[in-house]
């Protein structure tokens, strides 16, 4: 369970988002309110429950969404090789619904991983349609890295999981196919090759 969007954060924004919201890298503070958040949810059977001590092991991969002095979103790109990342713990607090704080959480970490020159991003979720407007694809999920479903382990959905793969390449001439040529999964470029179901690639 990876994040806590819904069907409603889908929605076209009725809510008009406010205009002094800060985003930026979290930082040891926000613990608390990231925490607070991401357990409201958890309680309630959505994500994952964190503790203080996972949230300090990897607090550099969060970004969060304030505004004033309140946390409205938080996500965090977590890296699994040199090439791929993973956008997980995506949380958006109750009263920020449909203002659009999934999506600035969401590009935030797409810029980060480009700045980080990876190839390609993945996501756990239910409601790929959210991804689908930020860019991403559904693929496979069990052709996704294998070290990418360790927190799956200890989900109560471990045996039942319903949740959908999705998968945005950032690097698309990595990826291209070539009959005359290996691929660069085959060099050891990337960590397996997902299907992707609607090419990602450009026509």
């Amino acid at each position: 369970m990876i994040s806590s969007l819904t069907e409603e954060d889908v929605a076209e924004r009725t809510v008009k988002q406010p205009r002094n919201l800060t985003v930026r890298k979290a930082s040891m503070r926000d613990i608390g309110p990231i925490l607070e958040v991401i357990n409201d949810y958890a309680a309630k059977g959505i994500m994952l429950p964190r503790t203080e001590f996972e949230m300090s092991e990897n607090m550099r991969d969060f970004s969060v969404v304030y505004s004033g002095g309140e946390l409205l979103g938080c996500g965090a790109l977590h890296f699994y090789s040199p090439t791929m990342g993973e956008v997980r713990s995506l949380a958006v607090a109750e009263r920020a619904k449909t203002m659009g704080v999934g999506r600035l959480v969401v590009e935030t970490l797409v810029k980060e991983a480009v700045e980080y020159e990876l190839d390609a991003i993945f996501a756990f979720t239910y409601v790929p349609g959210f991804f689908s407007k930020v860019g991403f694809d559904e693929v496979e999920r069990g052709e996704l890295p294998l070290k990418a479903w360790k927190d799956c382990l200890r989900c109560p959905k471990f045996q039942s999981c319903d949740e959908i793969a999705v998968l945005r390449v950032l690097n698309p001439e990595r990826w291209e196919i070539s009959p005359a040529e290996p691929g660069p999964w085959e060099q050891g470029l990337l960590v397996q090759l997902p299907t992707i179901r609607k090419s990602a690639l450009p026509q």
